[in-house]
């Protein structure tokens, strides 16, 4: 799934300890990222499982590029995200 915006995808849900953290890192950053729930949004969930071998783990981000990433470290995100900027 790439995003034709550029824009970075983060796909969460609630009570994930593992999203909490990166989306804090994130705004932290001021890294702008749009949001898809996989609680809400059973589109969103279906992706999530086409790129997880089935399994909805989060928080699985996708990248401007169209690359799809598991449960990246926030730091690791954050430098790549900025990387020039």
């Amino acid at each position: 799934m790439t995003d034709e915006t550029g824009t970075t995808v983060v796909y969460w849900r609630r009570m994930c300890g593992f999203c909490t953290r990166l989306l804090g890192a994130l705004e932290g950053a001021g890294v702008d990222v749009e949001l898809r729930d996989i609680w809400e949004d059973p589109e969103a969930a279906a992706f999530v499982r086409s790129v997880n071998d089935g399994a909805e783990t989060v928080p699985t981000v996708v990248l401007p590029d169209g690359r799809a990433i598991t449960n990246p470290s926030p730091d690791a995100l954050i430098a790549h995200l900025t990387a020039g900027s």
